[in-house]
């Protein structure tokens, strides 16, 4: 059984997941650290909501499979945002 990540551990996670997310779409120098933070995080549950639906066990799936869950939820949560807003990308 793999240990929970805990709130610590989220928001690291959750940290590096939206910073590499706002590199890949462009959008870092709009970013600061706690905007990162919480689009890792919000990243976190719309990948896992994804991956739920497509089947995949998002609980037991541990540290790194939790990185990518956040990382794919980043990634479509910032493409979201560049198209809302009409941004270059």
């Amino acid at each position: 059984m793999t240990p929970t990540l805990g709130f610590i551990g989220w928001i690291i996670i959750g940290g590096l997941a939206g910073w590499i997310a706002s590199k890949m779409q462009n959008r870092d120098a709009q970013m600061g650290i706690g905007l990162n933070i919480l689009v890792g995080v919000i990243g976190g549950f719309i990948g896992g909501w994804l991956l739920g639906l497509l089947g995949f066990d998002v609980e037991g799936g541990g540290r790194f499979f939790s990185f990518l869950t956040c990382l794919i939820g980043a990634v479509i949560l910032l493409w979201i945002v560049n198209k809302v807003t009409g941004s270059r990308r």
